[in-house]
C-alpha cells in the first residue's frame, strides 16, 4: 500500500508565524503561487483521496491535482491551539497560560481550550489505523503536525520527534507501508 501525505500550501498564518490549527483559513497568494509552480509526478487519480476538510487543504488538493473526488475526515485536522489560535509567540510569551503550556511535558500539556500533542497523536493514529486496515493506496492532504504525528508513529526506529518530521508547506512524504520505507516530496 502506498500512503502519500501532503501538507497544505503556505497560509498567511504560516507567513506571520501564528499558531493556526482549528481556524479555517485559505492559502495565501504566495502559497497559491508556490503550489501552482510545484512540479509533481504523483498521479492521484487511482488513489483514495482524503483531506482534513479545512479550506487550506481543499485549495491545495485542487491546485495540485484538480477537481478530484475525495473524502474529508476531520481526524486529520491540525492540533487545536485553543486560546492560542492565530496568535504569535511574541504576543503570547509573557502570558502565564503560555508559559505553563511550554513548561514541563510539552507533548502532554494542553493549550487552554485546545488539545495536547498526545491528544493529536491519539486522534490521528486512530484514523490512520482505519486507513491501514483498508489497505488501499491513499493520498491525504493535511497539516504539518498531522504529518509529523503519522511519521513518528510509522517510523519510531528513526528516533525523530514530531517537530523533526515537519514538512514544508506543499511538501510531505510517500510511504510504502509494505516495505516500511519513505521518501520526502
Amino acid at each position: 500500500m502506498k500512503l502519500i501525505l501532503i501538507r497544505h500550501g503556505m497560509t498567511e498564518a504560516n507567513e506571520r508565524r501564528l499558531y493556526c490549527g482549528s481556524t479555517d483559513i485559505g492559502l495565501s497568494e504566495k502559497g497559491k503561487r508556490q503550489l501552482s509552480e510545484k512540479e509533481t509526478d504523483i498521479s492521484a487519480k487511482d488513489f483514495r483521496i482524503i483531506t482534513s476538510g479545512k479550506l487550506r487543504c481543499e485549495e491545495t488538493l485542487k491546485i495540485l491535482f484538480g477537481n478530484l473526488p475525495h473524502e474529508t475526515d476531520p481526524s486529520f485536522c491540525e492540533m487545536d491551539f485553543g486560546t492560542f489560535e492565530m496568535q504569535s509567540y511574541d504576543s503570547l510569551k509573557d502570558t502565564d497560560d503560555y508559559q505553563l503550556w511550554l513548561s514541563g511535558d510539552n507533548e502532554a500539556n494542553r493549550t487552554p481550550g485546545g488539545e495536547s500533542g498526545i491528544d493529536l497523536i491519539k486522534r490521528v493514529t486512530k484514523a490512520l489505523d482505519r486507513i491501514l486496515e483498508e489497505d488501499r493506496d491513499t493520498l491525504i492532504v493535511t497539516h504539518g503536525g498531522v504529518i509529523a504525528a503519522i511519521m513518528a508513529t510509522l517510523f519510531p526506529e528513526e528516533n525523530k520527534n514530531r517537530y523533526e518530521w515537519q514538512s514544508p508547506p506543499g511538501g510531505g512524504y510517500i510511504i510504502d507501508t509494505k516495505t516500511k520505507t519513505h521518501i520526502g516530496i
